[in-house]
């Protein structure tokens, strides 16, 4: 503190005055602000096989606008009235991806000349960009390192390079709690958080130790503090194939016990607004999501998720609501092989600090591409709006629309 002390004297024959002023300036005021790193990592189950018809027609391969969570302000206070309230913000999600070389898609991508935005259709191009978050589920690691873990028949690899195809797309984060993060090994794992990183994409659900590992995602946006988190039940034979993150080692997180991943929600849900969970469970090519989903979601919504969002059986599975928080169980294969198959983009729509409106938006893979059904023009798009209402417990309604909202 600064203290003036100007004194006036005024002497005279009959009197002594003395004045004095004190002035003082305010302290500065400490500021917080919020920023994250996090990983991910996936698993698979016993007796449980990728159900995979692409064939790997080429040879292994050979050993060879990101948004800004920060703030300095503490991201809690505010003082406008849209901080107060929360301006709107809008959050895109797809399920698997996997950019490896070997495999029919990358060959298909490879054969065209606008690479990656040959293979995701316009409108969906358009819609993740726009969005102020765009997160994937990424289903393989970064490197040119690393060998393939012994007796897993499916192992997934990408050359660094592939990691620039996120930033086409739009991508803000990724998902790395999957079965297939650590298919080559913890050195393949950890090139992949340095480029994820290189390339200005987050990511949650895996890290070089278990803290990291641990740490929840956050955006500030339009006064509404988001948090991301991520962990994995697959694979569900143990020792898994996928390793977990230690003390001192790198891994996923996992959550076939849910006790860790519940600690996660319950630190994220106490510093965010909205929580978003991002789980790969279940089992793969089922369409009827399994009682140990909904245990776990139970779980989830106990200690604070806002919303849950489901990956790794490859299709679509259907959405339920427990309590108010909607989940969607699996958004199935995003651009991840060469079948054809149903799957979606998820939009979801916050305001006032709350979720305002959930829409799923059926998509189709076909031909190595995935595009977005639009109404009117394609049967596919009422078929599978259809199906998933069909999929869906009877708490849900989706409307022709594609929103999801509670009975």
């Amino acid at each position: 503190m600064k203290k003036l002390a100007p004194f006036l004297l005024l002497l005279s024959i009959l009197s002594l005055t003395a004045c004095s002023k004190n002035q003082s300036n305010s302290s500065p005021q400490e500021t917080e602000s919020i920023a994250e790193e996090s990983d991910i990592t996936t698993v698979t189950w016993e007796n449980e096989e990728e159900d995979n018809d692409d064939s790997i027609v080429i040879n292994p391969i050979e050993d060879s606008a990101s948004i800004d969570t920060s703030s300095d302000e503490d991201p809690t206070i505010s003082t406008s009235a849209e901080q107060q309230t929360g301006g709107a913000v809008k959050l895109v999600f797809a399920g698997d991806m996997d950019f490896d070389d070997r495999y029919t898609n990358m060959i298909a991508l490879r054969s065209r000349s606008n690479g990656i935005l040959d293979c995701i259709g316009s409108t969906l191009v358009e819609r993740m960009r726009n969005a102020d978050i765009c997160m994937i589920n990424n289903e393989f690691p970064y490197s040119d390192r690393g060998t393939p873990l012994a007796n897993k028949k499916f192992t997934f690899r990408a050359k660094p390079e592939t990691a620039e195809f996120l930033n086409l797309l739009g991508v803000d984060i990724v998902s790395l709690a999957n079965n297939h993060a650590y298919d080559h090994g913890k050195d393949a794992l950890l090139d992949t958080f340095d480029t994820l990183t290189s390339n200005g994409i987050r990511y949650v659900g895996a890290g070089k130790n278990l803290s990291e590992a641990m740490t929840p995602q956050y955006f500030t946006i339009n006064g509404t503090v988001i948090s991301i988190v991520a962990a994995t039940q697959i694979e569900r034979s143990l020792p898994p194939d996928t390793v977990e993150a230690t003390e001192s080692s790198p891994g996923v997180l996992r959550t076939l016990d849910p006790e860790k991943f519940v600690s996660v929600i319950k630190n994220a849900k106490a510093n965010s607004d909205v929580c978003i969970v991002f789980v790969h469970w279940g089992s793969e090519n089922k369409s009827d999501f399994e009682s140990s989903q909904a245990e776990l979601a139970n779980a989830y919504v106990d200690a604070g998720a806002d919303v849950i969002l489901g990956a790794h059986p490859h299709v679509l599975q259907g959405f339920d609501y427990i309590g108010d928080v909607p989940v969607l169980y699996s958004m199935g294969n995003y651009w991840f092989n060469s079948k054809t198959l149903d799957t979606c983009l998820v939009e979801l729509n916050l305001y006032d600090k709350r979720v305002e409106s959930l829409q799923f938006i059926p998509c189709r893979q076909h031909d190595c591409k995935t595009e977005e059904m639009l109404p009117g023009t394609t049967q596919d798009y009422e078929r599978i709006l259809s199906d998933m209402r069909k999929m869906s417990t009877s708490k849900v309604n989706i409307d022709n629309d594609g929103f999801v909202t509670k009975k």
